[in-house]
This record gives C-alpha cells, structure tokens and sequence, in this order.
C-alpha cells in the first residue's frame, strides 16, 4: 500500500515544531507574502490538510547564491520549507544522490506527478552552438528545461540568472545566456529576481502557490507584486538625505560617516524594485545600503551592463510608486543635475539647512560630552 503523503502541519509536528510555532509561522509567511489578514485561515487551511506537493530543483549557469540565501535564511521554519515542507525530489546542489540514482529520481517524480510538480529554476540557460555550454547527465540545459516544463504545474525561476539572464547575459553574451520565460511560454511563470533574492520572499512565493492552488499576482515582468511592488528608493531610510539634497561624494567623506544619501556613488535604489529595505537579510538585520553600499539594482534585467556601479544614473524617474516596473523603461529622462537641482528648491533648501545644523550640534554636544569623560578620568 503507497504511503499517504505527509501535510506540512504533520510534517513540522513530526519534527518538533508545536501547533502555536505552525500558527505563528502561518502568521508571519501570511504578511511575508503579502497576503491580506483575511487570508489567513486559508493558509493555515492549506498547510495543515494538503500534501507537500512535488518539486524538482534544477541548477544550471549560476553561482548558487539562491540556494545558499534560501538555506541559511535566519526563520528556521523558513530554511525549512523547501528542504522539508515541500517534496523536494531533485536537485543538482542539496541531494545526497548521484548520477543514475539521481536521474531515476527526476525522471520517477515527473512522470507520476505529471502536471502536477513544481518546477523550480536556478540559473540562465546557454542557447548558442545548441546549449553545450552546460550539459547536465548527457543533455544540455536547454533540453533538460524543455523536457520538465512539459509536465510543470508552474514554474519559478529563482534569482535574476533564471529571470533575466543576470552576469552570464551581459555583453557580449557568449554563450548566449537566456532567462526561462523567453524559452518556456505555455507555462505560468514566476520570476523571483535579485542576487540573490530574499529567502523570506522566496518562501513566501511556494507558500502562497501552496495556499491557494495559483501563482500570486504579477508584474508585466513576471515578478511577484507583492515584493516587488516599490523602488528600494521609496523604502530606504536614507531617503530624506536624498530628498534634502545631502549625498556622499566618496565612500571615505564625512558624508559617509554621517549617514547621507548613496546617489551619487551609485546607488541605483531610485530605478530599482525590490523588498530589501523592508525585509532585509538575517532576521531583519541589514541589507546593502545600510551597511554602506549603494544598491547596484540586481533585481533588474541588465543591471550588469546599466553603466559603473559606482558612478552615479545618467537619469532616474520620477517621484513616487505611481510609475510602476511595467514603465519604469519609457519614463527614464530627467538629467541628474536637473533631478537634484529640483529636490534643492524651496522646502528642500530649507530641510538642508535644518538636519545640517542639527547633525553640527549632535556632534558638537557628543565632543563635549567626551571632553568631560576625560577630564573627570584625569580627576
């Protein structure tokens, strides 16, 4: 008699998880994955009666920095959604099994889950000279993607290599590097960019297939709206520095130190659409412009090749979310010097002024305060 496929409920219960921890952990993929409050008993629902449905995880020209974000993601029951929660049959990175044994796997999960599996893509695919850049068992990517996307329920192309192509597309392309939907278009596809993305927003991407039985909602870019909603600009706690006219001109300036806006060395937030500031890496910690580093826009399609990373945009859009990915393209035109030259008139000109002299003060007060530490040390 076949064995009855563990829910996720029973599996979390089998390893040592308690009701409350599957409820809370319900809760917060809920709001992870932007799903409104009212859909929450249709989480729990789901993932305490349904299967863990099949998967199959292929690699192909990556460096695995998306299997490396999901596993070390600091929610344990995160790290555990793919490994354990979801039937992960296949994957070239994180299985124990090896040639035959793995190919008989893969082969086995996709012909009695037909239609049925997910397929999870890591990585661009070669297409020039017929795809030998990258031969897998025998067959080239290209071959091993068309084959398993015939009986996919759906597809997510995790990272920006699968996505868009990432490094491998850039010029001049010689292996003619090429994202999954521009090979796969009979299929639903999800594109979860970024190098690498989240590893909350990838569970909350397979959590809310598992709830609802459907891909979440997307952009025209195939990405998921709920992440990938807003610019890293509008989030970004630097962004009254940015508003106020006050940048860093180098990374080594006093600027720098005193917290200002990354534009000018390069910070591509203001044309990027990603969750980085809200989410973050490592429980919330910190993510790329908070530990210093302006964003290079790695969730967007030819960040590679969009000009130094390090000198600042040609021209950004406009203000606010309202001019969304879909038309980010067909909106990019104000020169840098016109943009900032507006963000300094009037009430700009005047915040300047007010957190300059308020930063002065707050250092002033703070070499005030040592020089008394020091002289009642000398006491």
């Amino acid at each position: 008699m076949p064995h009855k496929p563990q829910t996720i409920l029973e599996q979390m219960l089998a390893k040592g998880y308690t009701r409350r921890d599957f409820l809370r952990f319900c809760s917060y993929i809920t709001a992870a994955a932007g799903i409104h409050a009212s859909g929450l008993s249709k989480v729990v629902k789901a993932l305490e009666t349904k299967a863990r449905p099949p998967v199959v995880w292929f690699h192909f020209q990556e460096c695995t920095c998306c299997s490396e974000s999901f596993i070390r993601s600091s929610h344990p029951i995160v790290a555990d959604i793919v490994l354990d929660k979801i039937s992960l049959d296949y994957t070239e990175t994180l299985q124990a099994a090896a040639g035959h044994q793995a190919e008989e796997a893969l082969h086995k999960t996709m012909k009695e889950n037909y239609g049925n599996y997910l397929m999870l893509v890591e990585g661009s695919v070669p297409t020039k000279d017929g795809g030998i850049y990258c031969t897998i068992a025998g067959k080239t990517a290209l071959s091993t993607v068309k084959e398993a996307a015939e009986g996919a329920a759906a597809i997510i192309a995790w990272g920006s290599c699968a996505s868009n192509g990432c490094i491998q597309a850039a010029n001049p392309n010689p292996t003619g590097a090429t994202p999954i939907y521009k090979i796969i278009t009979n299929k639903p596809i999800i594109n979860v960019p970024g190098c690498p993305p989240i590893a909350e927003v990838m569970a909350g991407v397979v959590v809310h297939y598992l709830a609802f039985n459907r891909i979440p909602q997307l952009d025209g870019l195939k990405r998921p709206k709920a992440f990938y909603s807003k610019r890293v600009h509008d989030s970004c706690y630097r962004r009254p520095y940015y508003d106020a006219g006050l940048f860093v001109e180098t990374f080594d300036d006093e600027n720098a130190k005193k917290g200002y806006c990354l534009y000018k060395v390069g910070c591509r937030g203001p044309v990027t659409y990603n969750s980085c500031g809200i989410i973050r890496w490592n429980d919330g910690v910190s993510y790329p412009i908070q530990s210093g580093h302006g964003c290079i826009g790695c969730s967007e399609a030819n960040f590679w090749d969009n000009g130094p990373f390090y000198q600042h945009l040609a021209s950004f859009p406009g203000f606010g979310i309202e001019t969304t990915a879909d038309t980010i393209g067909t909106i990019l035109g104000i020169g840098t010097a016109a943009g900032i030259a507006a963000h300094a008139v009037a009430t700009n000109i005047r915040k300047r002024k007010i957190i300059k002299h308020e930063l002065e003060h707050s250092v002033k007060d703070e070499e005030l305060k040592a020089t008394d530490e020091e002289k009642k040390g000398g006491e």
